[in-house]
């Protein structure tokens, strides 16, 4: 977390979090999701406005973090933006490097943090690819599963069947998080 962050936590601890403003879809993009949008329709159906600029997107990977119930989140100052998720709360890029048949596979998250350890493959009802890491649980980028398909067929991956409804409860983390019952 930002040192600016968290001083900022120390002078206002008590600003309320917000929910519903931030999401995150199944290629790591961030979008941003003002009244408007909300009113809309739900996410991921209804996205809203893509987050683009390269600084605020650094910051919010600095500050992306989960709380004690699995739901994610990015600490803004004071406040804690509470995320939407499409499909997990880690997306992976994979990348085979290699020749000669000597493949290596690199697994880095959408923050740009690179997995050490893929503990376990899984596969929903839609064929989405999804990791268990080092660094949790997320879904591999579409764009990518040439490279995490030749990753299976190399045997270093072994993917099992989850329904996508159940993954959130396995792996402990939470889709759409809502303010706790007063």
């Amino acid at each position: 977390m930002d040192d600016i962050v968290k001083a900022a936590l120390k002078k206002w601890p008590n600003v309320p979090h917000c929910y519903g403003w931030l999401a995150l879809d199944a290629r790591g993009d961030w979008y941003m999701r003002d009244d408007r949008i909300q009113a809309s329709g739900p996410f991921p159906q209804v996205k809203g406005s893509r987050v683009i600029h390269d600084k605020l997107k650094e910051f919010i990977h600095r500050n992306y973090l989960p709380d004690e119930r699995g739901a994610w989140f990015f600490q803004n100052g004071p406040q804690r933006v509470y995320l939407q998720l499409e499909a997990a709360p880690w997306v992976w890029g994979v990348r085979a490097h290699g020749a000669d048949g000597e493949l290596a596979f690199e697994v880095v998250s959408h923050t740009g943090q690179r997995v050490s350890t893929v503990k376990s493959a899984w596969m929903d009802e839609s064929g989405r690819l999804y990791l268990d890491t080092d660094l949790g649980y997320g879904v591999v980028m579409s764009m990518d599963m040439d490279a995490a398909a030749s990753a299976v067929e190399a045997g270093l991956w072994a993917p099992q069947e989850l329904p996508f409804a159940e993954m959130p409860g396995r792996f402990g983390y939470v889709l759409q998080p809502q303010p706790p019952a007063v």
